[in-house]
């Protein structure tokens, strides 16, 4: 991936990126859970402890998906003054462990000084750190302008299933508007032929549908196509893409996602699918709490379809069960106030900042 294609650098004069004779910048390519100079090997092998006279000149951590119980002891506070002498780490991760940290009393009181309404840490690092490009920018802007700018009240609906066939699926779509009509996030349409006398103070509402194919827009435009909305409200249904499938190393590919990533962002009021990141990100970066659509597990609409998030952090989806201080296996979920488990997955873990949110 390309990032000076994503992103502008968010610091005047600087960058976030390495130089290119930075000497780790070729280890990087190499870099995975097996990686014998990784904090989880290192510590399995008894390599790094507190008698450790030399520390290595950098440390590996490795806290992607595919990450062990000793990866995972980074997530305790054992040797963080261990740690704190090692003058490079290198991480690699694919998990939003944010909550973990919430965890660490080490971490926990500095995070609450820099982050006293708990729910907006990534909306405030999304913001600051994430800049499009000015490819992306443009890709946003024009199409925002085109299509949705207009609209009194803007809709997205981010589709994404977990199905090995090739979609659309009934079940999928029976269940998006089972979330979007029961909850009054889409308007409700008249079924019988009448005669429809729109109104000069009729809403606009503006759709906006993200999927890898144009199948679900299909339905929900023609929904609206040949129904009259009961309450006179008028309805546009916008899909940016159709890419088919997902093209990691696609430069334009990327650009097209991280552009309706911003998009669904911009919207004010968001429906999202279990278990995506693609609609984590939108959710943090808008500030939004969305309708998240449950995950399917035998090809039937789930009932109920969806629920609404209660907070709008992203979600850590493989966070490890384990008290530091009982070498124990725990709920971690009820540990602290503002840890809970996640909607779309009990053993997931995200932010919110009190129990009144639950």
């Amino acid at each position: 991936m390309n990032m000076a294609n994503l992103f502008c650098e968010p610091f005047p004069e600087k960058s976030w990126l390495l130089p290119v004779d930075f000497p780790l910048k070729e280890t990087f390519k190499i870099l995975s859970q097996k990686f014998p100079h990784s904090y989880g090997n290192m510590l399995k092998k008894n390599i790094l402890n507190t008698s450790t006279v030399s520390l290595p000149s950098y440390l590996y951590l490795h806290l992607a998906y595919d990450y062990d119980d000793h990866d995972k002891l980074f997530l305790c506070d054992q040797d963080k003054t261990l740690l704190s002498r090692v003058p490079w780490m290198i991480m690699k991760s694919d998990n939003y462990f944010v909550s973990s940290l919430f965890l660490m009393p080490s971490f926990e009181q500095e995070l609450s000084k820099l982050f006293p309404q708990k729910d907006t840490i990534f909306l405030h690092l999304g913001r600051y750190l994430f800049h499009p490009s000015k490819h992306v920018w443009g890709l946003i802007t024009r199409y925002y302008e085109a299509y949705l700018a207009k609209a009194d009240e803007r809709i997205g609906i981010q589709i994404r299933n977990f199905d090995t066939r090739h979609g659309p699926f009934q079940y999928v779509m029976d269940q998006v508007l089972a979330c979007t009509l029961k909850y009054k996030v889409l308007p409700q349409v008249g079924r019988k032929r009448t005669t429809f006398i729109q109104s000069e103070m009729a809403n606009l509402k503006a759709i906006l549908i993200t999927y890898l194919s144009f199948g679900y827009f299909d339905n929900v435009r023609n929904m609206y196509w040949e129904h009259p909305t009961v309450n006179g409200d008028v309805v546009e249904v916008f899909q940016p893409s159709q890419e088919q499938f997902q093209h990691t190393e696609n430069r334009l590919h990327n650009s097209k996602a991280w552009a309706e990533m911003y998009l669904l962002s911009l919207i004010d009021v968001l429906v999202t699918s279990a278990w995506s990141t693609f609609g984590y990100v939108a959710q943090g970066l808008g500030g939004l709490k969305p309708w998240i659509l449950y995950k399917s597990d035998n090809q039937k609409t789930p009932n109920p379809p969806c629920r609404q998030a209660m907070s709008m952090e992203p979600y850590f989806h493989a966070p490890p069960f384990y008290d530091c201080k009982t070498k124990k296996g725990i709920d971690n979920g009820a540990l602290v106030p503002c840890v809970r488990h996640c909607e779309d997955m009990s053993w997931g873990l995200k932010l919110v900042n009190n129990h009144d949110e639950l």
